[in-house]
């Protein structure tokens, strides 16, 4: 026999007695929803939370002494399975990008129709049943194993591939870390890896500086530790942290040559053995990678639990992609290993997603084609997930997301400790491979 739906449980937190009146009416004429409390203030809504553990919470930003961004950082410190949706007006766009990098996953404008409320806490509510699934268990008493005895994290890598240059990768892979770190608990750290080493664009996407970058790892391979991957990797204010490739092309040759001509270090060992570091410090990876097959590309997709192959509408790019497909299938990496996305979906023009589900395999998600979007977000070095999480193409990195969580919650397959190719057998595959 099925078991009833648990019911959604919602707070609400608007200072306007209205408002708040309104909201509690929508949602009244879904069943399945029960709002168990409504608060006046910032504050009030952090004590009703503590006290009645809300799956959702409906946070209005603008409120006076505890704002929705100081109220929704002091309820994720309580309650880090709890959801927050803002409540805004029109016009608040920065103030919105500040409260989703509180943790907010959501946001709706003032006065939200029936539909648009109780579609999106539907929505973020099962997204949160997908946090709490991948949540690490908590010691149950005191006396516990201490920080310096916990295991060592064996992170996922999630390769971000497209076999056709201009499939938009980076775009992709820069949202989806970004939308990953959005939608993790406190304790699931998230980092991103420009793996174009040569003409990587991750940090312009960011607006970061290349001060450090993956090269400066190269020649502490045989010592790397956790203290020297810090000193390296750069630091995002949503909390995601990136190692970014190198400021200049020259300065990638130790990483696809090896330190030295004479030690003997194929092409990749060194990515291999950064990637190895990196799993034992995060738990989600996500790698930009160019449009390449080479050794360093194949030391990548070993190491991955996922490779989300990028492909565009069109002939050239499925034809690309079917080719990677078939490399794939000699590289005898399972299919279910490998997430189709498309990326710049137009009803108006362009190849059908179905027709190329028919040419290649299901596809995990679409990314709207949204140019204005896209290209205002990469000129001011701000994710569009975060500059503007309502629009499709938003709601297509998110849906991503989604996938790749569910596929993270499979158990990886055991590899040696640092998860890297042996040097040199790397070109043995790809002589296999390509003849």
């Amino acid at each position: 026999m099925e078991q009833p739906r648990e019911r959604i449980r919602v707070l609400i937190v608007d200072d306007i007695g209205e408002t708040r009146e309104n909201l509690r009416k929508l949602l009244s004429f879904d069943s399945g929803i029960e709002v168990v409390g409504a608060a006046a203030s910032g504050q009030e809504g952090v004590e009703l939370a503590k006290e009645f553990h809300p799956h959702i919470v409906l946070m209005d930003i603008n409120m006076p002494g505890m704002d929705g961004i100081a109220a929704t950082e002091a309820v994720l410190q309580e309650l880090p399975a709890t959801q927050v949706v803002m409540l805004s007006v029109q016009g608040e766009k920065d103030y919105l990008r500040r409260a989703m990098l509180a943790g907010a996953r959501d946001f709706l404008t003032k006065p939200p129709t029936g539909d648009e409320l109780m579609g999106t806490i539907r929505r973020v509510y099962d997204m949160g049943k997908t946090r709490v699934a991948m949540m690490p268990a908590q010691p149950s008493a005191p006396g516990g194993p201490s920080v310096q005895d916990k295991p060592r994290r064996k992170g996922h890598v999630i390769a971000v591939f497209s076999p056709k240059g201009g499939a938009g990768c980076t775009t992709v892979a820069v949202n989806l870390a970004m939308a990953l770190q959005k939608m993790a608990d406190s304790n699931h750290k998230v980092a991103l890896i420009d793996a174009s080493v040569q003409f990587g664009d991750v940090g312009v996407m960011l607006n970061l500086r290349a001060n450090r970058s993956m090269a400066d790892l190269a020649s502490h391979i045989d010592e790397l530790d956790r203290d020297i991957l810090d000193s390296v990797l750069s630091p995002h204010a949503s909390g995601l942290k990136i190692l970014l490739a190198p400021p200049h092309p020259e300065a990638a040759d130790s990483l696809l040559f090896g330190t030295s001509l004479d030690e003997g270090m194929g092409s990749g060992s060194a990515v291999g053995a950064i990637l190895g570091k990196m799993r034992g410090e995060f738990d989600s990876i996500v790698v930009d990678m160019w449009s390449w097959v080479d050794d360093v590309a194949l030391t990548i997709f070993d190491s991955a639990v996922l490779i989300v192959l990028v492909v565009t509408p069109t002939i050239p790019a499925v034809k690309s992609a079917r080719l990677f497909l078939e490399v794939a299938t000699t590289l005898n990496y399972p299919m279910d290993k490998i997430a189709l996305v498309v990326n710049g979906v137009d009803k108006r023009m362009g190849i059908r997603v179905e027709q190329i589900e028919q040419a290649l395999r299901p596809v995990a998600a679409q990314i709207p084609l949204d140019k204005q979007v896209v290209l205002s977000a990469v000129n001011h070095g701000v994710p569009f997930v975060l500059r503007d999480p309502t629009r499709p193409v938003s709601q297509g990195i998110f849906q991503l997301a989604e996938y790749v969580q569910n596929a993270l919650t499979e158990e990886p397959e055991e590899e040696d400790e640092e998860g890297a190719v042996a040097a040199g057998t790397g070109r043995l595959r790809l002589g296999r491979v390509f003849g």
